[in-house]
């Protein structure tokens, strides 16, 4: 089976990756869409010391189910939510099971990824993806469904003043769902090309180099993807305001010292914030509330990954697709 496999830190497209064999319960999927995302780019730096078929990103056709699995999924197009949980620890029961304590995660973390002719993933897991919604689109369910998350972590009251810090493939995203808000939002970025879509978007932007760090805003959502993003939002958000993370960085030792005084100080929140709801993504969607389309800089195939992923390491790209 073709695969891309991350070791080493090296990208290699093999062509006698082992067929994955479905277990009791879970389903093998044959990818139509895979995207790359940040967090494949971190995994390649060194982020969670992965060693496998990277991707999480994905839209599928169901081939076999096993076990006691419904076989009413079997042809279905489908996505997934990542987090492969147990069902049985204290995360679990209490209703947190992105958070299992014996979770494995797709393409991440102990459970190979989707850049692959074939993968597993527990039916569970699985939404059918509607009709009206094509293979471009539905791709994008995971990170729209990452950006709904922060919908579900905040309280917003008023209308309230956003920013979005940082302007690739999730702010983007982000900017757009935190739209659905009855609030003032803008996009702060370093690449005027990409701002450009917001025009099509109406919805506020600046480039970083001219903006006033005057601690106004009232929520910061950091998608900088930059160990300095933290102690940007620091000055852009006000007393009592709110930061949401969305970033991970590999070698996060390595991050310059961030005064977190100010936390203190001016009893700012800060919130992480990681995977979300993948039927409110779908949704979203459906109704054509969100326009990914827009987002789409290049496709490849699958056997010109590495390649695919130097294009998406470069400033000037938002999102990169994968076809078998």
């Amino acid at each position: 089976m073709r695969a891309l496999v991350l070791k080493d830190k090296q990208l290699k497209v093999v062509t006698n990756y082992p067929e994955p064999k479905p277990q009791p319960g879970e389903a093998l999927i044959r990818p139509l869409r895979m995207g790359i995302c940040a967090t494949d780019l971190e995994l390649v730096r060194g982020y969670m010391d992965f060693t496998g078929v990277l991707g999480h990103e994905f839209v599928g056709i169901v081939e076999k189910v096993a076990g006691k699995a419904d076989p009413k999924w079997v042809g279905k197009r489908v996505v997934g939510s990542i987090n492969c949980v147990c069902g049985k620890c204290d995360m679990c029961k209490a209703g947190l099971r992105e958070h299992c304590r014996n979770r494995t995660v797709l393409g991440i973390a102990g459970r190979d990824g989707v850049f692959a002719e074939r993968f597993t993933l527990p039916v569970h897991n699985l939404y059918e993806v509607p009709a009206l919604l094509d293979d471009d689109q539905a791709v994008f369910v995971e990170p729209v469904a990452a950006a709904c998350q922060i919908l579900r972590q905040l309280t917003v009251e008023g209308r309230p003043f956003i920013t979005v810090l940082g302007d690739g493939r999730l702010g983007l995203i982000c900017a757009q769902v935190m739209s659905q808000l009855n609030a003032t939002v803008r996009v702060v970025g370093k690449h005027p090309e990409k701002l450009e879509l917001c025009e099509k978007w109406k919805v506020k932007h600046r480039l970083l180099k001219d903006v006033g760090l005057r601690a106004d805003q009232d929520i910061v959502v950091d998608c900088t993807g930059r160990r300095e993003g933290l102690g940007m939002a620091l000055q852009m958000v006000r007393p009592r305001g709110k930061i949401v993370m969305k970033t991970t960085v590999a070698e996060a030792a390595a991050a310059p010292h961030v005064d977190l005084t100010p936390l203190v100080l001016n009893e700012i929140q800060l919130i992480g914030s990681r995977c979300g709801p993948f039927s409110d993504a779908l949704e979203l969607l459906a109704k054509g509330k969100l326009d990914v389309l827009s987002l789409i800089s290049k496709r490849l195939k699958l056997d010109a990954a590495p390649e695919a992923f130097k294009a998406a390491g470069r400033s000037a790209t938002i999102k990169v697709l994968l076809e078998p």
